[in-house]
């Protein structure tokens, strides 16, 4: 039997992402450090497939570890093999992702970003294991489009998270030219994922400091915050705030499943997907939505902008509808609905 790795899969997407991998029957090991997660999702996790025990059918494994370290990083591919449960394929989702944490601290962004991968790489080569989905981003896209976002549009990151992102995908693209016939590449550039599983047991639920929008309305919402800040009113929009294509992190793991699917079947290749729904909502819709849908309160006040934002990014997703046999289905009261339900679980708490 082979094995899915996906690293960094303790966090938002990645935990997701695993529910839906092993309901297909892939056996699936969660690398984390758990630098910005909790262990308790792994936990977690269990709970969903006792609860959905008629729909399991792979095993989860988990260890702990810095994929920097090369040595034991290859000890533990050895040791799946050895089991007969070979590492095929991988989901790289292990990184940093706070755009304005990136603009302050911009060389914690370029090592950990690019060492963690560079040495995935080294290890998956080493063992033959040309399988590779990247957790790629919207950043690197950049400013100044008022269209929906095609996977040509020009590339031109406006801060150090999106252009970590941006340099690994030159990475992949000088290792898939150094073996076209050997490696099976798929980037994902994901726009705004939001909401959590049904259950209410996974989510959204980082260590450090949030920083995307959902995480910090939540807190809002369950008074660990006394306001929620808008960043920015006089953008080029028609509400003045900025405005993101939110998937539902759902919609978002299922894609992960289809893309593994379609890069498993097809012969060597890279290519990058756009994975977001094609329909962009300011920010003040998602609050006012929010507000709405759960029928709670959520003060907010404005803010100037902050370094880095752009108004505008919105996915033209059709490759990835052409290519996959996938499309989201879930809206934005679904994203506001789940991640409330989310956080009003015991089992929630912001530590910080």
């Amino acid at each position: 039997m082979s094995t899915v790795l996906t690293t960094g899969g303790l966090g938002f997407i990645g935990s997701h992402t695993c529910v839906e991998l092993i309901n297909a029957g892939y056996d699936v090991l969660i690398i984390d450090s758990l630098y910005n997660c909790q262990i308790n999702t792994l936990s977690n996790l269990k709970k969903i497939f006792l609860l959905e025990e008629d729909k399991k059918k792979g095993e989860i494994y988990f260890r702990k570890g810095d994929l920097r370290n090369k040595k034991w990083l290859d000890e533990v591919f050895c040791e799946f093999k050895n089991k007969k449960k070979e590492i095929i394929s991988v989901i790289h989702f292990a990184g940093l992702k706070a755009v304005e944490e990136s603009i302050k601290d911009p060389l914690k962004y370029w090592d950990w970003n690019t060492s963690t991968t560079l040495s995935l790489l080294w290890v998956m080569n080493n063992h033959k294991c040309y399988n590779l989905l990247f957790s790629s981003s919207a950043t690197i896209y950049g400013i100044g489009c008022v269209e929906k976002i095609n996977e040509d549009h020009e590339k031109a990151p406006i801060n150090p998270y999106g252009n970590t992102k941006l340099t690994i995908e030159k990475i992949l693209s000088d290792l898939y030219e150094s073996a076209p016939n050997n490696w099976k590449i798929v980037n994902l550039r994901y726009f705004n994922p939001a909401g959590s599983h049904h259950s209410g047991l996974i989510g959204e639920e980082p260590i450090s400091v949030p920083k995307n929008l959902f995480p910090l309305i939540l807190k809002t919402g369950l008074k660990k915050r006394s306001q929620l800040y808008i960043f920015g009113k006089d953008w080029p929009t028609p509400d003045g705030t900025c405005i993101r294509d939110f998937i539902h992190i759902s919609d978002l793991a299922k894609a992960h499943l289809a893309s593994l699917k379609f890069l498993i079947k097809n012969e060597p290749q890279k290519i990058s997907f756009n994975i977001g729904t094609g329909v962009g909502y300011s920010v003040l819709e998602v609050v006012k939505t929010f507000i709405k849908v759960n029928n709670i309160n959520i003060p907010y006040i404005f803010r100037d902008r902050r370094p880095g934002d752009h108004y505008y990014s919105v996915a033209n997703n059709s490759q990835a509808l052409s290519y996959l046999e996938w499309e989201p289905s879930k809206t934005l009261e679904d994203m506001c609905r789940d991640s409330w339900n989310f956080a009003t679980k015991k089992e929630f708490k912001f530590l910080k």
